[in-house]
């Protein structure tokens, strides 16, 4: 859910366009109330939150890999192998299909107008 998102947001930077805050309040809202639900209590939930939040902007600045002589999208290997330990190997077929369906994903969303990107995005298929 977070490299959805932050694909959203990378693509929103690209287009010089600041990301909905309403957006991203939304998510955080979403899932604060999804762990109320399980039963976690208020300080389970802003220490968890707090951890959610980091997780986030770690893979928001990290998942693409930057080069400033293209202007193509391209995911960070290091950062999926953190939170993906069964796609430590770049050249498995499993990682090549992840980031296959990323690219995918980037390239669909980019199309999208920004106002409708995050409502619009649910409409992706492989």
């Amino acid at each position: 859910m977070f490299m959805h998102f932050s694909i959203m947001m990378i693509i929103s930077k690209k287009k010089d366009v600041k990301f909905d805050q309403k957006s991203y309040d939304f998510l955080f809202y979403n899932i604060e109330n999804n762990m109320r639900e399980l039963g976690y209590g208020d300080v389970a939930v802003n220490k968890k939150m707090k951890e959610l939040n980091k997780i986030l902007y770690d893979i928001l600045l990290k998942f693409e890999l930057s080069n400033k002589l293209e202007d193509k999208f391209k995911i960070n290997p290091l950062l999926v192998s953190k939170y993906f330990i069964q796609l430590n190997d770049y050249k498995s077929a499993e990682f090549i299909n992840f980031e296959s369906y990323f690219l995918r994903f980037f390239d669909f969303c980019f199309e999208l107008p920004l106002e409708n990107m995050v409502r619009d995005s649910i409409k992706f298929k492989l």
